[in-house]
């Protein structure tokens, strides 16, 4: 009796353990054969690789297929090799795939009931209120506070030369975009530029490092769909302290809009209103017309719009600046074109840094981009089939929930797409080049209408940072500097890079 127990119980768990591992195989899809129970996951799972560099290696691996297909524990998942099949699902057919499945309970998380990671009612409503906080007006009033930070930098900058000029320029660039997203967001001056230790960069540093106890907790919810329901994947700390931010300036402000058209203004602003109401994407009346929903902009609420906006305002500029500026280090000729375009713009605007100098600096912008496509902030992303959905030309069906899996840093360093992709070559985002390719070949900010809503604003954040740092000093490798920057395996969304950039600041 024993045994036949033991027998059955093992017969479950295998089966258990393989439930769906034929579900590519079955749609003739090539795929990575599963393992029991983690399917094609482990090295990601056990922060040996990061996904990202994962599906850079099954989109090389598969070079004539559309789509490869990829097992997260039982759970398929599908990654778009190609461009024209993105477009549909980030655009065409949007209404399949609005989706981005990145969120994990934000009953348990409620920060994670952001615009970013929300998905249905909840990121429509969002995102049609959050709009207006992005306009190219509000964009030219923050202005100011970016020359501020900007000129912060450069007073760091000097010090950090008469110490010698060895720096990780990762970590000045966070302080940079920290500190603008402290003023520009919450009216907060933290000074993270001077001190390393704020509250702002100590908080960055936690919502982005991810911990032994951090990936056992991932492991567990992605492993066990049970534990969804009750399991907290952010740290209650963060929470904690956003909270307790957002309830500070609340407080300061008199529950009111303070007049300074910061992000903070814009969230009482919507709370004032009362309920926020409109279509559902999820539901519709027995006529097929949407039906009318609503939610609050409470304090919680609040929380999780501030969260976002601070983790993906300052965690991506700060990486795509700083590796910019790594690439300017070992391409010294194309760092003074880059200068001399800086001087020269300047000149016209009495050397002050503002919103229509920094939108002549064209050979910046376009190495800006080059930077991005070489090394994107994310290097997959994300959506979840809404709906039963048949891939076009390939007349393949797949279900509701398969995730799919874009994986931008792969395709936008494919030689099919750039030629000599790891050179750095600004001029392929010339506006001549742009129209002659594919437009879904790079999207570092994605696409569609859950593209990111802050693009512009971290566009302009990040030239205006870099013109600050390249009109004062030139950067060299140092001894540290590797050329190839090897990627954190623990980075998921946004990628780490192992050791930081260490470069060389030198005066100019």
């Amino acid at each position: 009796m024993i045994v036949l127990l033991v027998v059955l119980i093992i017969i479950f768990v295998y089966f258990y353990g393989t439930r769906n591992h034929d579900y590519w195989s079955k749609r003739n899809i090539k795929h990575d054969p599963p393992v029991l129970f983690i399917g094609n996951h482990f090295r990601n799972q056990f922060a040996l690789k990061s996904i990202t560099d994962i599906a850079v290696e099954l989109y090389n691996k598969y070079p004539k297929e559309k789509v490869v297909g990829y097992y997260r524990w039982s759970e398929p998942e599908l990654i778009i090799r190609d461009p024209e099949i993105i477009r549909h699902i980030m655009n065409v057919d949007f209404v399949y795939f609005y989706p981005r499945g990145l969120g994990r309970n934000p009953k348990v998380d409620s920060l994670l009931a952001n615009l970013f990671h929300a998905d249905g009612d909840t990121w429509k409503l969002l995102r049609q209120r959050m709009t207006s906080a992005f306009t190219t007006a509000k964009l030219k009033n923050m202005f100011p506070l970016v020359v501020k930070c900007a000129e912060k930098l450069q007073v760091v900058g000097k010090d950090i030369v008469s110490c010698g000029g060895e720096c990780d320029v990762r970590e000045l660039m966070a302080r940079f975009t920290t500190e603008f997203i402290g003023a520009c967001g919450f009216g907060i001056e933290m000074d993270t530029i001077n001190n390393e230790h704020s509250l702002f960069r100590d908080l960055g540093k936690l919502i982005f490092n991810r911990t032994i106890t951090d990936i056992i907790k991932i492991m567990i919810w992605e492993g066990f769909p049970i534990s969804r329901n009750y399991l907290p994947i952010i740290n209650s700390d963060i929470e904690n302290i956003i909270t307790d931010i957002v309830t500070k300036i609340r407080a300061q402000r008199n529950y009111k809009p303070s007049g300074r058209n910061d992000f903070i203004d814009l969230l009482l602003e919507l709370e004032s209103k009362g309920k926020i109401k409109g279509d559902s994407i999820e539901r519709r009346n027995p006529d097929g017309t949407p039906i009318e929903v609503e939610m609050e902009m409470n304090l919680k609420c609040m929380a999780a719009q501030v969260f976002i906006f601070f983790a993906a305002g300052f965690e991506t500029s700060s990486s795509a600046t700083s590796y910019m500026l790594h690439e300017l280090a070992y391409n010294p000729d194309i760092q003074s074109k880059i200068q001399a375009e800086i001087d020269q713009v300047l000149l016209k605007y009495d050397n002050k840094l503002c919103y229509d100098a920094i939108a002549e600096m064209s050979l910046l912008d376009m190495s800006f981009k080059e930077a991005m496509r070489i090394f994107p902030s994310l290097g997959n992303l994300n959506r979840v089939c809404a709906k039963r959905y048949t891939i076009p030309d390939l007349n393949i069906t797949i279900d509701p929930g398969v995730k799919i899996i874009i994986p931008i840093e792969a395709i936008q360093n494919d030689e099919k797409y750039f030629d000599n992709p790891t050179e750095f070559r600004p001029e392929r985002f010339t506006p001549e080049a742009v129209k002659s390719r594919h437009h879904y070949t790079y999207l570092p900010f994605g696409e569609g209408p859950r593209a990111c809503i802050g693009a512009r604003l971290g566009h302009m954040q990040s030239l205006a940072g870099l013109a600050a740092v390249l009109r004062t000093f030139t950067v060299e490798p140092s001894e540290a500097t590797l050329r190839r920057p090897v990627v954190n395996p623990r980075s998921n969304v946004v990628q780490g890079v192992k050791g930081g950039l260490p470069l060389k600041l030198r005066l100019r």
